[in-house]
């Protein structure tokens, strides 16, 4: 090994590090690496998030990086001899801080550990492959042709198979990190793929496996000539990339809770899906955290707007699939794949054990079209889901003050600056020219 990337996830699931020789691995790994605390909580655009609190306040002191037990990893896609190691940031004062993303996950693990309760998780991440050589977003070409994925490809086998070097390349890469990728797909957008991640008695692995297959892809992509988006909508028409999270709960003995023998699972399933519905709104933000992320959020795009649920119903935000009983969960389908899968498990597992722990009751499921519907709505905008997030005593009992105002700093930096920013497309439906 010539090199290390000692890394962290900030809150928008970026990872942010440096670069350092093979010589200074025994120094991180002894815990005498040093970066800003404020890495964690810098906006999209990779600036501190200002009104957090946590930045001039403190002088910008440093935090301690520390590695997780998930590397050092090859960069199996790169021809230097580097390696990836994903790190925590602990405070000044020694604890993990408040802002870090995976201690927020393992902070919710413990609780559900402590109710007698593993939960089980499996993710499926969508992406979209386009063409980095040019200005405007377009998909690739095929490989071996000059035809590019413009039509839908939904469950293309030949499109697949054209992309043999890059899915090739693209496992070879998941199993050196440990990370279960399984059935890949083609999707019905131009250039869409999905892939899902096995399932995993271990959360805080089945967050860092989603976050680092997103690192993946986009490595692997690049070997190959190619981009790759986890944005929730890159192209208006066409459809939206989602993070949908399958999630069970199992008991000391390994039985599965929410399997009571019936076909769609019993009261603790039904405590759990009501948990989920009632703090639904206020993590929206989490879920959607993006200008971005709602143009996916749609009436009819399969992308849902209601908090809801349902049998088997791929227009509710809470699904819950027809399975064998062993195998019985529910499928949250909010997410988009722009979001940190930590930050997703984290509210989506401490809703569930809320609802379980107060033997809370939903609604009835509704069948049909979740669009044509009298349900309670999500928020419509970024700005709103903000207001609800900033407001919500469910996000500050899951993830604390601190937290809540790094992140929300953080996204109201981000709102200004898209506010501020004019497109090409508005100067010219102004102009009279569209």
């Amino acid at each position: 090994m010539t090199a290390l990337y000692p890394v962290v996830v900030d809150i928008n699931g970026v990872f942010r590090g440096k670069r350092l020789p093979a010589s200074a691995t025994e120094k991180v790994f002894k815990g005498n690496l040093k970066l800003p605390a404020s890495t964690l909580h810098v906006d999209i655009f990779g600036r501190d998030a200002i009104d957090s609190g946590l930045v001039l306040e403190t002088g910008d002191r440093d935090g301690t990086v520390k590695p997780t037990e998930r590397g050092p990893l090859p960069l199996t896609w790169v021809e230097d001899d580097v390696a990836f190691l994903p790190c925590q940031m602990y405070t000044h004062e020694g604890p993990l801080s408040p802002i870090d993303s995976r201690g927020q996950l393992q902070a919710v693990v413990g609780a559900c550990a402590e109710a007698g309760l593993t939960p089980v998780c499996a993710t499926e991440l969508e992406f979209y492959l386009f063409d980095p050589q040019l200005a405007e977003m377009q998909p690739p070409l095929v490989p071996g042709t000059s035809q590019r994925m413009v039509n839908a490809g939904l469950y293309s086998i030949d499109l697949l198979e054209a992309l043999k070097g890059f899915t090739d390349d693209l496992y070879q890469a998941c199993e050196a990190w440990d990370v279960p990728a399984d059935a890949a797909i083609s999707e019905c957008g131009q250039g869409q793929f999905e892939v899902n991640l096995l399932h995993c008695a271990d959360p805080v692995k089945a967050a860092d496996d989603a976050a680092l297959f997103k690192f993946i892809v986009r490595g692997v992509a690049r070997k190959h000539g190619l981009g790759a988006t986890f944005m929730a909508k890159p192209y208006g028409e066409d459809a939206g990339s989602g993070f949908h999270l399958h999630a069970s709960m199992l008991d000391a003995e390994g039985g599965n809770v929410f399997d009571d023998g019936s076909e769609w699972g019993g009261d603790t399933l039904r405590a759990a899906v009501a948990g989920l519905l009632s703090s639904m709104a206020e993590s929206t933000l989490l879920f959607a955290p993006h200008l971005n992320s709602f143009r996916r959020l749609r009436d009819g795009t399969h992308a849902p707007t209601m908090a809801a649920w349902g049998h088997d119903n791929r227009t509710a935000a809470v699904r819950i699939p027809a399975s064998p009983g062993v195998a019985r969960r529910f499928e949250h389908r909010v997410a988009g794949a722009d979001a940190n899968p930590y930050l997703v498990l984290t509210a989506v597992l401490a809703a569930a054990l809320e609802g379980i722990k107060a033997k809370a009751q939903p609604p009835a499921p509704f069948t049909g079209s979740s669009y044509e519907q009298d349900l309670p709505r999500l928020p419509t905008s970024w700005t709103d889901a903000l207001l609800v997030f900033q407001n919500s005593d469910f996000v500050e009992r899951t993830f604390g003050a601190a937290f809540r105002r790094a992140f929300v700093a953080a996204k109201k930096q981000e709102i200004d600056t898209f506010a501020e920013a004019v497109s090409a497309f508005e100067i010219a439906a102004y102009r009279g020219e569209v």
